[in-house]
């Protein structure tokens, strides 16, 4: 039964992309009228945000693991506050670059202050990485040294309440969960337009949820009293759908419900892979991807691609010779996943669902 399961979410992962962008789109239309009122209007400019504060995960491996030539070209696909855009940059000298994106407007904000006595030895894209290939082609940058993800949502944003990634029954918030407050699906759209269906995927794919099928029909019998348009609201629904036993025990039981609805709003899943495969195809020898997950889904991406570039003869066992030809293109450097020491998880407790996972381009 196990088995089965796995394969079931492996193939599910795969076939989201096209279907999911279709669907996004196609609700942020058919919802606008239900949140324009609260959960777009009530999101927080960069005026009145909150200092962008995020503690680098897993600081010195990640940066470490990509084995930095001073003159190489890397690229930090998830910037965030740029702690370790910054780690990067201080190693580059004589004609070395950073690219350093994020599709947040605070987080590119925050870099601009942060890394801005690097000069032109930084470049701060305000884009979604799933679009490198533009990025890259817009500055002219044929091949790079070194890619850098630390994937899933950053400290900020989960502690300015206002963003509504937050769970927490004690403070509310309109529904929002973007990474990008420009884009025109939101949490709200999701969970007010969603069929009952979509939603039971959503919930039990993405987080994993064994109550999936409960908490959906529950929101929907509880979006037709009246629509669902705050975080408190949301957690308190999803805690009356899952047994009292279970709540009893464990995590926050809106916790993977968030964290699914997160991942579909913000397409999460759907850019990984490609991303990680272009900067690979586009990487010198020697290059490296430093790769850092935060659950299972995203894991199961990454280690599922560099096992993929690193297998040489894929021929069944039972043939003489090799007739297939393939040859690896990657290296892996740790064959299990580099995971947070005590001293950091005292610090940032945060990091302890963390995985770190290097590869060599051949």
């Amino acid at each position: 039964m196990e088995k089965k399961a796995s394969h079931r979410k492996d193939k599910n992962i795969k076939n989201i992309n096209k279907d999911n962008n279709t669907r996004r789109s196609g609700a942020a239309r058919e919802g606008d009228s239900i949140i324009r009122g609260m959960a777009a209007g009530d999101a927080l400019t960069s005026e009145t945000a909150p200092v962008f504060s995020h503690l680098p995960v897993m600081l010195h491996s990640a940066v470490g693991g990509l084995a930095i030539k001073p003159g190489g070209v890397y690229v930090d696909c998830t910037a965030g506050g740029g702690g370790h855009s910054e780690a990067i940059a201080e190693h580059l000298s004589g004609g070395g670059l950073l690219i350093a994106i994020d599709r947040d407007a605070d987080a590119i904000e925050a870099c601009q202050k942060r890394l801005s006595r690097f000069g032109d030895t930084v470049k701060i894209v305000h884009d979604n990485y799933v679009n490198l290939p533009a990025i890259l082609d817009d500055l002219g940058i044929k091949e790079i040294d070194g890619i850098l993800m630390d994937l899933g949502v950053s400290s900020h944003q989960l502690d300015t309440i206002e963003r509504g990634f937050s769970y927490s029954t004690d403070k509310d918030a309109p529904l929002d969960m973007r990474m990008d407050r420009s884009s025109p699906l939101d949490a709200s759209i999701v969970v007010n337009s969603y069929s009952e269906d979509e939603l039971c995927r959503i919930i039990r794919d993405y987080g994993e949820e064994r109550y999936a099928a409960r908490i959906a029909k529950r929101i929907v019998e509880e979006r037709e009293r009246e629509p669902i348009l705050t975080t408190r609201r949301l957690s308190e629904i999803i805690k009356s759908a899952v047994p009292a036993a279970s709540v009893q025990h464990g995590s926050h039981p809106a916790k993977r419900t968030f964290q699914a609805i997160r991942i579909e709003v913000n397409g999460e899943l759907d850019a990984i892979e490609p991303t990680l495969r272009f900067a690979i195809s586009v990487m010198r020898s020697g290059g490296r991807a430093s790769v850092i997950t935060f659950h299972s889904l995203e894991d199961r991406i990454v280690k599922t691609l560099f096992t993929e570039l690193s297998v040489r003869c894929t021929c069944p066992p039972d043939f003489p010779v090799c007739v297939c030809g393939k040859r690896p293109s990657l290296k892996i450097i740790n064959k299990k996943p580099i995971t947070a020491d005590e001293e950091e998880l005292k610090m940032n407790p945060r990091s302890r669902s963390a995985k770190l996972r290097i590869s060599e381009k051949i």
